[in-house]
């Protein structure tokens, strides 16, 4: 991977290892059927597990550390020995917002860490992503599952404006406890503290959340503002909303995060002609993509550094 890494946007394969995600809860929460996943992910040419044991939808339940680790350590255990046995060339992520936690998934051979809260929910996390000098993705978020939904006032300036401001400050945040400008990912938090028309808006203006030069990382996949545009309440039914704006982020974005594909779908047609008629009001822009390559001084070749995009 790393003679491609930097030169065309990568692809983050999701694995909730929860009972009660949105999309896919339960399916993956036992290790071997993580292990399944994580080859069928492979051999589909996904460049990174995101593994999640915590469900962060709205409205959900925060389990604590404890269940949040008895969750994940053991499917992470088994994906990092297969990885290494296969051998499989994927990254693993981690999904978490606690320090406990991170500190632990990094122990069990995790690579990064993606903290929704961009350090926000538990600021030892900073440090401990730090120490480590291992990728980490800054995302855009308000308040915790319970609140966000009624966090979503970004001012005259509007959405795009508003979360630049936020990640520049959290990332100011970030540098401060030791963590250096080259580990960021960012991500702009589509469905979080959001409503429709502003992950629309995001959507459409990605390409000027790059002025700073940090990497991009955008997930849409089944979330709950395709299912608003497409008047579709199953989530499972939502792939083909994904597949739509799935062309456009390439221009914008290094990475992109889709779920477990179903066993079954309806067709396209109409419903991803709809869709993307609902985005792409605003003319879109056509971005050179980065075509930069990188090196990674703690890591295997396929394991790089991530340079920004230029």
């Amino acid at each position: 991977m790393g003679d491609i890494w930097g030169q065309r946007t990568q692809v983050m394969g999701v694995i909730n290892l929860t009972p009660d995600s949105f999309s896919d809860g339960g399916r993956f929460d036992h290790p071997d059927q993580a292990l399944q996943q994580v080859r069928r992910f492979a051999a589909a040419g996904v460049s990174v597990l995101d593994l999640g044991a915590q469900s962060t939808r709205p409205g959900a339940e925060d389990v604590g550390s404890e269940e949040e680790l008895r969750r994940l350590l053991p499917s992470l255990r088994l994906i990092r020995s297969a990885i290494a046995a296969e051998p499989l060339q994927v990254l693993i992520s981690v999904d978490t917002y606690r320090a406990s936690v991170a500190t632990a998934a990094l122990e069990a051979g995790a690579d990064w860490i993606n903290d929704i809260s961009g350090g926000a929910r538990d600021p030892e996390i900073l440090k401990v992503v730090a120490d480590a000098g291992c990728p980490y993705v800054l995302m855009h978020s308000r308040g915790d599952s319970q609140t966000m939904d009624g966090l979503v006032d970004y001012g005259s300036a509007g959405v795009v404006a508003g979360v630049l401001r936020e990640l520049r400050a959290a990332t100011d945040t970030a540098l401060a406890a030791g963590i250096r400008q080259d580990q960021l990912i960012w991500d702009p938090g589509l469905g979080f503290a959001k409503t429709t028309e502003q992950n629309l808006e995001l959507l459409r203006g990605l390409e000027l959340l790059k002025v700073d030069g940090i990497p991009l990382l955008v997930g849409p996949s089944r979330k709950r503002f395709i299912g608003a545009v497409l008047d579709e309440p199953r989530p499972k039914a939502r792939l083909w909303g994904t597949a739509a704006v799935v062309p456009e982020i390439p221009r914008s974005s290094r990475w992109w995060r889709m779920p477990a594909a179903p066993t079954s779908c309806c067709t396209p047609g109409a419903i991803a002609r709809r869709w993307m008629a609902s985005w792409t009001t605003a003319q879109r822009v056509s971005l050179r993509g980065c075509s930069r390559s990188c090196a990674c001084p703690r890591k295997p070749p396929w394991r790089p550094a991530f340079a920004r995009t230029s």
